[in-house]
């Protein structure tokens, strides 16, 4: 989370009609608007896939929400944060599990069972799971409003189908009316990876990414300049997709990759798990993204990477090896079979092969790893990383924090799940232990709050990468209640309060 303010806005009022439309479909759209996305599933996002469809509504919020199709309420979600006020309704006859998040309120029928159990709890947040036909829901049947609470940057839903038993999310525009949709994905740029030690382009071991232009008619154009490869590489490729009437730009469904028109890679994202949805670092240039926030996708796969949505060849990786023009093709394919193709060569020419750099500490990808100093530990277990890794560490002094300013290697690592650090204190002043935490220190300066937990002297927490700076420092105000516009309470029959902290956010709250 940035640092300074964390701001929470809570409703506690909530109303609805009942409309009840009927459609002729699997299943109905969730609103009458006329259906526009501003988000497809699958799609790129920062450390996950995109687990829905998001609908516009507008740019604004209380549309009418309805039920897809029959079933009954099966879990209702409030939180401040997230999918804010969300619904999810199980559909026995199917299997499935349909979503709806960041909604402005719920039908009344909810809304009185979701006060009751708030009042009962004596606190706002809460997830509730009502017991099997408690809450019925008819296809067409107004369960909510639309709106834009929780973690979100505009009035939109985000609707999910899911697989009820395995909770996996599935692509909900496989299972609506279709939208409409006739424009083919964009390819903005692609890039070469030489295996390091086995493979180099243009004379480098290091990544080649290379922007791709348009023509007047939109078409990519072929590469700026000549690439040139020996021995063993990977690619990859950014690109979009479009929607009719829309300006938006969505995730790719469909990538294959042919080299001599032989198959060597090939992704359709139609499904996948919560616990892998992290995984989307791997699947993904991670250092383009930390460094310039763009999406690579590559066309290999790691060993570590274990996505199911693969089939691949020599895990996609290819073998450059004669004085020759290899004809590479990638095809880019949505939902509605709207297919972009795109040509390019690369040149096979002999090469010297750069040395492998010497590696003081090294980290495989298949076991489980540690680092120690004096004043700091790293330990990631097995199953973290995606690759092997070169661990390189630094620490400095410093008198602005309890402990040293530790480097946790010199480059971007995306971690699955999370590593644990310890980091020594040098100061130790404060009477309450637990007011101490770990910070990560941004290239600008600013601190975002890690936490942790006092240990022989120092501090432990849990990272999710390595690349970062950390060190100790500690958190020693209370948190800051504040009314927002309080004359118009009564007016609007909802109360809105902003939480702020400075420093290790609000870890709990009461009204």
């Amino acid at each position: 989370m940035k640092p300074g303010n964390a701001i929470f806005l809570f409703i506690l009022l909530y109303t609805a009609t009942t409309i009840l439309p009927s459609y002729s479909q699997p299943y109905r759209n969730p609103l009458t608007l006329p259906p526009a996305l501003s988000g497809n599933f699958g799609e790129l996002r920062s450390n996950h896939f995109h687990s829905g469809i998001d609908f516009k509504t507008a740019q604004s919020a209380n549309k009418p929400i309805f039920a897809v199709e029959d079933g009954y309420v099966s879990r209702i979600s409030v939180a401040p944060g997230g999918y804010g006020l969300a619904l999810y309704i199980d559909h026995p006859a199917t299997g499935h599990t349909s979503v709806y998040a960041h909604l402005n309120s719920f039908s009344d029928k909810i809304a009185r069972y979701v006060e009751e159990k708030q009042y009962e709890l004596e606190r706002f947040q809460v997830n509730l799971h009502p017991e099997e036909g408690l809450l019925p829901v008819k296809r067409g049947e107004q369960i909510a409003l639309s709106g834009n609470t929780g973690s979100t940057g505009g009035p939109h839903l985000h609707f999910e189908i899911r697989d009820t038993r395995s909770e996996e999310p599935l692509d909900a525009l496989s299972f609506l009316p279709p939208v409409p949709d006739t424009r083919k994905p964009e390819l903005r740029g692609i890039a070469f990876y030489p295996v390091e030690g086995k493979g180099v382009v243009n004379g480098s071991s290091q990544p080649l990414r290379l922007q791709v232009g348009k023509d007047k008619s939109g078409n990519p154009l072929a590469p700026g300049s000549a690439i040139h490869a020996w021995g063993r590489i990977g690619v990859g490729v950014k690109a979009y997709d479009r929607m009719n009437g829309q300006s938006n730009i969505y995730g790719v469904k469909h990538i294959r990759l042919f080299v001599d028109d032989e198959p060597v890679f090939n992704s359709r994202i139609d499904r996948f798990s919560f616990a892998q949805t992290r995984m989307l670092n791997a699947h993904i240039d991670f250092d383009d993204w930390k460094e310039r926030r763009s999406f690579y996708m590559k066309s290999f796969i790691e060993p570590g990477n274990k996505l199911p949505f693969y089939q691949a060849k020599n895990s996609g990786y290819i073998d450059i090896n004669e004085e020759r023009d290899y004809r590479f093709r990638y095809e880019l394919e949505d939902l509605y079979g709207n297919l972009l193709t795109y040509t390019f060569t690369v040149k096979g020419q002999p090469q010297t092969l750069p040395e492998k750099d010497q590696c003081g500490h090294y980290m495989s990808w298949n076991f489980d790893n540690a680092f120690m100093e004096p004043g700091f530990s790293l330990s990631i277990p097995r199953g973290n990383l995606y690759y092997d890794v070169c661990y390189r560490h630094a620490a400095s002094k410093s008198r602005t924090y309890y402990s040293d300013v530790h480097q946790v290697n010199n480059r971007p690592v995306p971690l699955h799940n999370r590593a644990e650090i310890w980091l020594s204190m040098h100061t130790d002043t404060l009477q309450h232990r637990h007011q101490y935490g770990i910070v990560k220190i941004n290239d600008n300066g600013s601190e975002n709050w890690i936490g942790g937990t006092y240990k022989q002297g120092g501090i432990t927490a849990s990272i999710r990468e390595l690349g970062d700076r950390y060190a100790v420092t500690a958190d020693t105000l209370p948190p800051v209640i504040t009314p927002l516009e309080p004359a118009g309470w009564v007016n609007q029959k909802r109360i809105r309060v902003r939480l702020r902290d400075d420093k290790s956010w609000i870890a709990a709250f009461r009204g």
